[in-house]
């Protein structure tokens, strides 16, 4: 099937967890024991883990520009778990990206060694490194409320020809203008905001699409996060979340046939714990009434390491870009951006996208 050609922007602990888990599961080999362990499909159309292959990075912090990937995955301020200490040399230096509206100002009120901290060189050519890497993807791992950054990076993709699936809370797939100029160009792209594999929004949807099938009214329910991670950091300033909490709250008032008022659902990050580092804490509550009136409560405390668990999923999206490409296929895709996303372009049940991405990968027509 050959190789897929990647670019991440931004090289944080997402991009680390996925470089490290790549590594990890070609290091495995299809036979042992392990090799399909905390994967949806080891093999998804023809394509296994090992054949990503990543081309281009690019970055805006002066401990890993100018650095090579598989060395600047491990730098400050990154701080999730290793996966893999060894990782095979590759020649792939991180770049300097544009940096617009990806730094928050109010991180300079921490340590340096947990914000970012901008490198003073000039900006590569982004759209010129994906043509001449002949890269077949870009992820967009830039961090959230990054509108301007994310809106340049999808430009990049159209001026090349290179697919996007964008991990962030930014509307692009989900904006129909965007979309469509995807599709003019026959591009594909999934997005948008990526969907953990065990995270607080599929549980949350999970639940709620349990309480609706089972004739429980949902009268109030929350949904707070706290972790140590820059993700958290940046989300200190919340005039970043606007997207984020959009993206968050339609995903589990998808799942209802009569969404809750404003005023009985909150969801969204809550508050930043450096000790927890990549660990993401969630805590769930869900109010509602049950046969004769009766009020019935549930309570869930999720604990888990957030980058990995998002890289679990989009190994899977890497592939499904992929193989559209491979059938000539472009715009949204989605199946694919349902499935994986919080925030895709059309909510379909995860049950329903699930079986919808199983036919896409055996070459059925979109839905």
């Amino acid at each position: 099937m050959g190789k897929i050609r990647v670019a991440v922007a931004g090289v944080g602990n997402c991009a680390s967890s996925l470089v490290q888990g790549v590594e990890y599961y070609k290091s495995l080999g299809e036979h042992h024991p392990d090799s399909s362990l905390g994967l949806m499909h080891y093999d998804l159309g023809g394509y296994i883990p090992e054949d990503i292959e990543f081309i281009a990075a690019f970055d805006i912090d002066k401990r890993k520009v100018d650095k090579p990937l598989r060395e600047a995955i491990f730098a400050q301020p990154n701080c999730t778990k290793t996966i893999i200490k060894n990782i095979s040399d590759f020649p792939v230096k991180v770049m300097m990206g544009q940096v617009l509206d990806g730094v928050s100002a109010h991180m300079e009120e921490y340590p340096e060694n947990r914000r970012f901290l901008i490198a003073k060189k000039r900006a590569c050519d982004v759209a010129k490194v994906l043509k001449n890497s002949r890269a077949d993807l870009l992820l967009n791992y830039l961090p959230v409320g990054s509108e301007k950054a994310t809106a340049f990076y999808a430009e990049a993709c159209l001026k090349t020809g290179v697919s996007l699936i964008n991990c962030v809370p930014v509307f692009i797939a989900s904006n129909k203008e965007w979309a469509k100029r995807f599709e003019k160009k026959n591009i594909a792209i999934i997005g948008d905001d990526i969907k953990s594999q065990i995270g607080a929004t599929i549980i949350h949807r999970t639940l709620t699409k349990l309480f609706e099938d089972r004739g429980v009214k949902l009268d109030n329910t929350y949904q707070l996060n706290v972790g140590g991670n820059t993700d958290f950091l940046n989300m200190l300033n919340r005039h970043r979340l606007q997207s984020k909490k959009i993206s968050k709250t339609e995903a589990v008032q998808s799942q209802l046939q009569i969404p809750l008022q404003n005023e009985h659902i909150h969801i969204g990050p809550s508050d930043y714990i450096p000790w927890l580092n990549d660990n993401k804490i969630c805590f769930l509550r869900m109010e509602g009434r049950i046969f004769g009136n009766i009020k019935i409560n549930a309570e869930i405390r999720l604990s888990v390491e957030d980058s990995p668990n998002s890289a679990g999923v989009v190994i899977d999206a890497i592939r499904c870009c992929k193989i559209a490409r491979d059938r000539g296929v472009g715009g949204v895709l989605i199946s694919p951006s349902a499935y994986f996303m919080k925030h895709p372009i059309v909510q379909f049940p995860d049950e329903k996208a699930r079986d919808m991405v199983e036919e896409f990968i055996q070459g059925k027509k979109e839905r």
